[in-house]
């Protein structure tokens, strides 16, 4: 079965950002400290860096306390069937994603009534989560019906020495590479509007709670932009191109 390679960290800021995605979960976590988006992963660490309009030596600092080998976590799913990765992506990360998106809107309508008079741009950051969370809803709709059964379709003609019928989008590159522009729109907009998930000085307990459930909400989601962007796509993109060089031969 075909497989991404494991990554090893050459920490320098022509580093790739998925690279430093699948080094571990430390290094991650530095990567988002930082603000980087977290989407763009064929961007350098410089090219991030200068959109993000902070320093990269600030950033390798910060990494190089994180280098190690690859996570136990990131390891089995490179190497995981993809049907398997799949699955996993919806009953855990989909299920969280959806579980997650009425509970932060309730949080957000609720404190936004109460508070907006103040401060009004809880009414655009309500605004904007809501089209979020409609945008989530459709983007992992098309992802289950779609993309998802395609790659699991392709890896079962790989194993069985099978003929791949091509689907109505001609190669899974094109479905992948949508989902990664709408991972992308997704990205860092409520992070940006919300100064970074800090609530303004007069808040009380009640008005933090939106800014948490929105900071959560997105932690969620990068774990599963991660596994989609950086393992399961790459996967799927070299898997299919494999099985029709293997069919011309």
């Amino acid at each position: 079965m075909l497989m991404v390679t494991a990554v090893t960290m050459d920490l320098n800021s022509e580093i790739k950002m998925r690279d430093i995605a699948l080094s571990n979960r430390a290094a991650r976590q530095a990567r988002e400290d930082a603000g980087l988006d977290y989407c763009g992963g064929g961007k350098s660490l410089h090219e991030a860096c200068l959109q993000a309009n902070i320093s990269p030596g600030e950033v390798l600092n910060r990494l190089r306390e994180t280098v190690k080998d690859i996570g136990p976590e990131d390891r089995h799913w490179l190497a995981a069937p993809l049907c398997e990765l799949t699955r996993h992506i919806c009953e855990k990360h989909h299920r969280y994603v959806r579980e997650m998106i009425p509970r932060t809107q309730a949080l957000s309508d609720k404190v936004t009534a109460k508070h907006e008079s103040n401060h009004p741009e809880l009414g655009d950051i309500t605004k904007l989560f809501a089209e979020v969370g409609r945008e989530m809803i459709m983007h992992m709709q098309k992802e289950e019906l779609v993309l998802f059964p395609c790659i699991d379709a392709v890896e079962r003609a790989v194993i069985a020495n099978g003929s791949i019928e091509p689907p109505f989008f001609q190669t899974v590159k094109n479905p992948v590479h949508a989902m990664m522009q709408e991972h992308d729109a997704a990205g860092h907009l409520i992070r940006v509007r919300t100064s970074e998930y800090a609530p303004p000085a007069d808040a009380c307990t009640s008005f933090k709670a939106p800014y948490q459930a929105l900071r959560e909400f997105e932690a969620g989601l990068h774990q599963q932009v991660h596994l989609e962007n950086n393992v399961l796509f790459p996967r799927a993109v070299e898997l299919e191109a494999s099985a029709h060089m293997m069919q011309s031969d």
